[in-house]
């Protein structure tokens, strides 16, 4: 039987809380490269415009998931006064 998932992180990750986790940094991870790229921003630029290292931006731009917490990269935006405006949650509706 061929098993199906939503998402990349569903299938690769151990336990769903991970997988969670990772979609949240992974979109996170990406709007941040988005806007360095956007405003044709080099690393040095990037990395103090969000209050990091040159290396912290070199670590986001080659997509280092690993290396980042949630916390971190809302504190990047937070740094350069970006906003999340919007948080989507789907789920299974309990009865």
């Amino acid at each position: 039987m061929i098993q199906s998932f939503d998402n990349v992180w569903d299938a690769i990750e151990e336990t769903p809380q991970e997988a969670e986790n990772m979609k949240i940094r992974s979109k996170l991870m990406m709007v941040l490269t988005a806007h360095i790229e956007k405003n044709k921003m080099t690393q040095a630029q990037a990395a103090k415009f969000f209050g990091v290292t040159q290396p912290r931006i070199s670590d986001l731009m080659r997509g280092k998931i690993s290396v980042f917490s949630i916390d971190m990269l809302v504190n990047m935006l937070a740094s350069a006064e970006l906003h999340i405006t919007h948080i989507e949650i789907g789920g299974k509706v309990m009865a």
